[in-house]
């Protein structure tokens, strides 16, 4: 069996380039490896995704644009549901596969991809299966190294790559004295701090954003040399001096003044709106879908899309141990539920979901990076201010192969959810932080010891 390769990103060009007379058709045509056309008349396939909280109208337009294309294609009906949260969409795979029925089709971000994994109730793609969507070389080789523990044995097909960086305002920075974008986590505390000024802020940070959080301290960890979890040892490591370090600075923008009060209830898209409006310095933990929003606001000319620090908390270059982890492998994963009696009408689902004209329009419409050769190519070649997103690609280290991931980052997001009253009122201590950091810990390792 071959082990899991995590290929660069940042050679996406290159790859796209010489894969793309492999790769596969676009929308609407039958040669793009699906073995014909699928007759799909009279049936109905239910697919689950991740409800759009920073363009919701555009998503329910293009739910409808997608069912109409599939419904001319194959003569099927598609119903969506969607999830709102990374808990949501854990329950939602626990429910399915208890009871043995649900959705047809799931949108998975790429870290809930392992957890899927370990359920059994996901189908194990074939080369036939490969084929039905395309041919398993239609996609950029990197954005598949988190779709199964292997080569031989996964169970997702890519769907979009969204690796995290960091906007900045030019003419903020600029007028603070900044001449680059901060590379380490203490420096970008500096800089915001530069910034601040009336209803100004360095950051704009969705605290109580239910995907997001975890994510800083993740990167932060990583870093440091502490991936959170030994998959061989089948150990958390979340009680450690590097997590506490992460959530004493991401903790620390608050209780320094250097975001806007009301961040203590925002989500990510209101920390995409508070920048878009010249509000902040800096945001972090952003990726392409923020430049739909971008081009059309106050910034549009005055911003510019930067590496997120590689450097950790308290240190000035990279530590012994620590990985220069610019972004989580991250993205949206398709996988088709072994459960379901329209296995042939997913996969012709999915291969027009991945043609590179459907890649396009979601990119055009959402702003996140195609996964597939051709349109990933096309992208970048029209799109030169997205160089930073490319290298995020490049530098983008997966989270851990388990079962148990899916509780560990809820069991990190948690902590933020516990603190942030005592946050809001002045009162949270590092006591606090170290009693929720424990209670992590103690469900990561409770998920582990479950785990296959």
């Amino acid at each position: 069996m071959k082990s899991r390769p995590l290929i660069a990103l940042g050679a996406m060009t290159a790859a796209a380039i010489a894969l793309t007379a492999c790769s596969g058709s676009g929308a609407g045509t039958d040669d793009g490896g699906t073995g014909g056309a699928v007759d799909g008349t009279g049936q109905t396939l239910t697919v689950m995704m991740a409800a759009n909280g920073l363009y919701p109208e555009q998503q329910k337009e293009w739910f409808g644009k997608v069912s109409d294309a599939f419904e001319e294609k194959t003569g099927a009906t598609v119903e969506f549901e969607t999830f709102a949260s990374a808990n949501d969409e854990l329950t939602k795979i626990q429910t399915s596969v208890l009871s043995g029925q649900g959705p047809d089709v799931y949108g998975l971000g790429t870290t809930f991809t392992p957890t899927a994994y370990a359920t059994g109730a996901f189908v194990k793609l074939t080369d036939a299966d490969w084929d039905k969507v395309g041919g398993r070389d239609r996609f950029v080789p990197s954005t598949l190294g988190i779709s199964g523990p292997s080569e031989d044995d996964e169970i997702a097909i890519p769907f979009v790559s969204r690796p995290f960086v960091m906007a900045y305002n030019t003419e903020l920075l600029a007028a603070a004295g900044i001449e680059e974008p901060p590379t380490t986590w203490d420096e970008l505390t500096a800089a915001a701090a530069k910034i601040e000024s009336g209803d100004v802020h360095g950051l704009a940070i969705g605290y109580a954003d239910s995907f997001d959080p975890w994510k800083f301290v993740w990167g932060m960890s990583v870093q440091a040399g502490n991936p959170l979890i030994d998959v061989d040892a089948k150990k958390a490591e979340i009680d450690d001096p590097a997590v506490a370090a992460a959530y004493d600075t991401y903790f620390g923008w608050y209780q320094d003044g250097l975001v806007d009060p009301a961040s203590v209830g925002w989500k990510n898209a209101q920390a995409v709106a508070a920048f878009a409006d010249g509000k902040a310095g800096f945001l972090p933990m952003t990726s392409a879908n923020s430049k739909p929003t971008f081009a059309g606001s106050p910034v549009a000319d005055s911003y510019s899309y930067a590496l997120l620090p590689t450097i950790p908390p308290g240190e000035t270059e990279l530590p012994k141990g620590g990985e220069e982890a610019a972004s989580i492998l991250s993205g949206d994963n398709l996988v088709v539920a072994q459960y379901s009696p329209n296995q042939d009408l997913a996969f012709a689902f999915i291969e027009m979901l991945t043609s590179t004209e459907s890649q396009l329009d979601y990119f055009d419409t959402f702003g996140e990076l195609p996964t597939g050769v051709e349109a990933a190519a096309q992208v970048e070649k029209d799109n030169p201010d997205l160089s930073a997103n490319v290298q995020a690609a490049s530098q983008s280290v997966a989270t851990p192969f388990t079962g148990a991931w899916g509780d560990t980052q809820l069991a990190l997001t948690n902590v933020v959810v516990q603190s942030l009253p005592a946050l809001q009122g002045g009162s949270l201590s590092q006591s606090a932080i170290a009693a929720s950091i424990a209670e992590a810990q103690a469900s990561a390792q409770s998920a582990l010891d479950k785990s296959k």
